[in-house]
Formats: C-alpha cells, structure tokens, sequence
C-alpha cells in the first residue's frame, strides 16, 4: 500500500441496496434474491449454519439472518462493532468485537451463553503514520479492517481466537474459561488456523507463529521482511491456508509464502511487487490463489514452484478472500463489484454492482479503476487528511471485503455499503 493511499474515517452508508449485474456474455449472476440492511459497515463474513446466515457490523451487532428471506431471526448487541467472522460449534456462536470482549451466543436464539474479557482490542496505529504529515499526530491504521475469527476444536473443547492486546486465547467451549494464552509482539487480527494439533497465525509483529493446540506451547516461528524506513511494508493481516503440509500465506511485506507446516522452513516465495496482500488464500487441484492491493490483482499460483499461472485484474483493491465453487472464482474488489472469475483461465465470467458503485462509478473512477491521486485532485498526498476524503469517496462506492459464502444456487456477500446481499446463481453450485 502506498504512503498517500492511506484512509481513515469509516462512513455508514445508507441506501437502497439494489445492485446489478454487468457482463457482454454468459454469465454467473442472476437477479437480486433478497438484501438486508444494517446500520454500519460490513466486513465479517458471513457463515452459514444451517437456515441462518451468521455475520457481524459495525453497528456493534452480530445477525442472524434466515438464509432463504433475509429476515432477521435474531440479533445481538456489543459494545463495538463486530469486525470478525463468527464460528459455531456445538450449537454456539463464537465471536470477536471492538468492545475487548470473545462472545458466545446460542445459535438458536441469539441469547448470551458467556462472555470472556481480553486485557481490550486496539487498531494498529502510530504518529505520522507510514511518514504521513503531520508527524506528530497519532494515526490509525485504517487499512486494520477486520478482528481475529474464532477456531473451533470440538475434540479438545476449545476455541481460539487472537486479540488486539497480543495474545492468542484457548478458552474452554463451554464456560469460557482461560486454558491458556499465548503472548506475541503485536496485534493478532488474523484468524488461526488448526491443522493436526498445530495452530498457525500471524500478527503485526510480523510473525507466522505455529503453536500447540492444547499447550499453547510454541513450536516453530517465521518472520517476514522489515520496513525499517515507514514501517508500512510489514506485518500480517492475512489469515493462512494449511494445504497439503504447506502453510500459505500472504503478508504486508508484498510476499506470499509457502512454509514447511512440520518445520517453518520456506519452500517458496512470490513477489507481489511492493503490493500487499491481505486475503486469505485458497486452494483446489494444487492451484493456491490470493488477492493483493496495490495492484488490483487475483493470482493463480502453482502449489508446488510458486509458478504464476495467471493473473486477472479487478478495478481496485482485492481484500475480499476468494471462494471457489465449481470451477468459478467470486471475490469482490474495493470499488463496488463482485467478480465471478474461470477457475482455469482466469477470464473474467461476470460482474455484479452494488448500487453505490451504479450511482458514483463515473464521478470517482478512473475510468472505471480506482485512482487515488485522480479522486482528490488538488490535494497533497503526503497529509492524512488527504486520504480522509479519498476514502470517504471510495466508501459511497460499497466495496465489497467479504469473502462470499455460496450453497444452492444463492451466492451470500457483505458490503461497506452496509447491506447484507444475496444473488441468485445462473447455476445450482455448492461451495467448495
């Protein structure tokens, strides 16, 4: 991400949340099958449980949606918003928010099980942020979208989480006890993953960390690059993907990484050119693809070699983490619109438009693409106000940093726009 790319203010975007596909041939995206509308921004992805869709806002509450109407069958409130991705086991819900607090719900009625108190959430953040002026305000880092998602691991009865105070927490599932925790160097907004007794997660710290899944006791660390000059090329936002006894994983050093998951050890790396990369990656017939930043990309890159396959280009940032279903890739970007994508070739399939992108494409876009130094014309990039009004521009477009859940016909997503979407699918697939 560069320096003068650099937002802060969140809006809460109402409005209508009609959207609209966009293909010249073919095409995955039918027509609008129902939308559900909160009060604050939407990056929790949603889950799907049953008949109910699972997700948080930033209106402080976590939703249950009945799947098939979008009506609500329940809500819960916190005090902050709910940024995470919630898990379930056991018939309970499990989640983060901004409030310090690791929630269970009842996934029947949304009733409060129990609570447990971190030592308090807090965003990443410093004074002249990435060398921003002036250098002696403090800054959020605004790019700090998402909190840490909860694993289950119903075998041993726990469930894990990371949390913006450092630490990863193994609590017991039922009662919410402490059974330990595992301190870091930085901030933990990433989701561990669990994979034969082993938790992997990384954090701001700029460590992937694999820890003992019922000791908490550490067994290998890996560290990615340094940005000694701005600090703004380091850390990861990305949550890793376990395939094949290969940890995968993309970080704000503008790499992804393929590592030894027994011993840490690097088999590979790919150069995303200074771009980073925040999405969680995912895997099927030995082809990983992620997103990145910068430079607006999906990458389809061989397991073994770390070879590019291809490269598709979306209209702006890629922080929406793909799924596959068939032989379909959906991602959204940051300037409105869901991608549906050719497994094989990379070829863009279709479009779907929030209706935020439909109204405020032409007045922001740059030719359709997002161009930061071209929405705040006049304006000197290297002040944080700057990216203030940039950002709030982008955000009346509804990008979309969700990573969709697709089953039976109906592909699910969130929005900044506030808006909880669900598409019908030209096709009947099941997600994969």
């Amino acid at each position: 991400m560069k320096k003068s790319l650099i937002p802060i203010l969140f809006l809460i975007v109402h409005g209508i949340c009609l959207g609209q596909r966009s293909s010249d041939h073919g095409g995955r995206f039918g027509p609008l099958a129902w939308k559900y509308q909160t009060d604050g921004k939407i990056f929790s992805s949603p889950l799907l449980y049953r008949h109910l869709l699972l997700f948080g806002s930033e209106d402080k509450y976590l939703y249950g949606l009945n799947a098939t109407t979008g009506a609500v069958a329940w809500k819960f409130k916190t005090d902050g918003a709910v940024h995470g991705s919630p898990a379930v086991e056991g018939g309970k819900v499990f989640f983060t928010s901004r409030d310090g607090n690791f929630y269970a719900v009842d996934a029947g009625s949304g009733k409060l099980l129990w609570k447990f108190r971190t030592r308090g959430e807090k965003s990443a953040g410093a004074k002249g942020l990435w060398g921003m002026k002036p250098v002696t305000e403090y800054m959020d880092d605004p790019f700090d979208f998402f909190l840490s998602s909860p694993t289950t691991d119903p075998g041993a009865g726990l469930v894990y989480f990371g949390s913006g105070d450092g630490n990863l927490y193994a609590l017991n599932m039922t009662d919410g006890k402490l059974q330990w925790k595992f301190p870091t160097g930085g901030i933990i907004h990433t989701a561990p993953v669990l994979s034969d007794g082993t938790l992997y997660f990384g954090g701001w710290d700029r460590y992937l960390y694999a820890v003992d899944s019922r000791t908490g006791k550490e067994k290998w660390k890996f560290q990615t690059r340094a940005d000694t000059s701005y600090h703004l090329l380091e850390g990861i936002q990305a949550s890793p993907l376990v395939y094949n006894g290969h940890v995968f994983l993309g970080a704000r050093d503008g790499y992804f990484y393929a590592l030894d998951a027994a011993t840490g050890q690097p088999t590979w790396k790919y150069s995303a050119n200074s771009s980073w990369i925040l999405t969680t990656a995912t895997a099927k017939d030995h082809v990983i693809y992620t997103g990145t930043s910068d430079s607006y990309l999906l990458l389809a890159l061989d397991e073994a070699t770390g070879k590019e396959k291809f490269r598709t280009t979306a209209n702006g940032y890629v922080y929406s983490s793909p799924v596959i279903a068939d032989n379909t890739i959906y991602f959204g970007d940051f300037t409105g619109q869901l991608l549906a994508v050719d497994r094989l070739s990379g070829e863009i399939i279709d479009r779907y438009e929030t209706p935020g992108r439909l109204k405020n494409a032409d007045s922001i876009l740059n030719k359709g693409k997002l161009d930061f130094a071209y929405m705040t014309k006049g304006m000197d990039l290297d002040y944080y106000t700057t990216t203030v009004v940039g950002m709030d521009k982008l955000y009346t477009l509804g990008p979309i940093l969700t990573r969709p859940v697709v089953d039976k016909g109906v592909i699910y997503f969130g929005s900044a726009d506030g808006c909880l979407y669900a598409v019908r699918l030209t096709a009947d697939t099941v997600s994969h």
